[in-house]
């Protein structure tokens, strides 16, 4: 069965090279709270800035909507694809502390 969320990354992948504003149109941004509305715009912002941690997160700033929700999808996607130091130091150490309960040794 074919979902709307695959419809969306289907039309997300045909749209690489594509301007934010055109992407957050025909994608969604996340401001309906759907997946459908979320993910393909999420994957597309990551796949875009895939070597820039910090472009793609701004990317899903401009496109604005449920700016948490993608950004934080995004930041999740680009990190695991290139590293923990893919991230801005500033932001690093400028993070909240995580709980104890799930740093790991050497984390921090």
């Amino acid at each position: 069965m074919e979902s709307q969320v695959k419809r969306g990354l289907e039309r997300a992948r045909g749209m690489l090279g594509a301007g934010v504003a055109e992407a957050a149109y025909v994608l969604g941004n996340g401001s309906r709270v759907l997946a459908q509305d979320t993910v393909p715009f999420a994957l597309w912002a990551a796949a875009t800035h895939l070597a820039d941690y910090r472009a793609a997160i701004l990317t899903c700033v401009a496109a604005g909507g449920d700016v948490d929700t993608t950004a934080a999808i995004v930041g999740g996607v680009v990190a695991a694809a290139i590293g923990r130091d893919a991230i801005p130091a500033a932001w690093r150490t400028q993070r909240e502390p995580l709980p104890a309960w799930v740093r790991t040794p050497g984390a921090d």
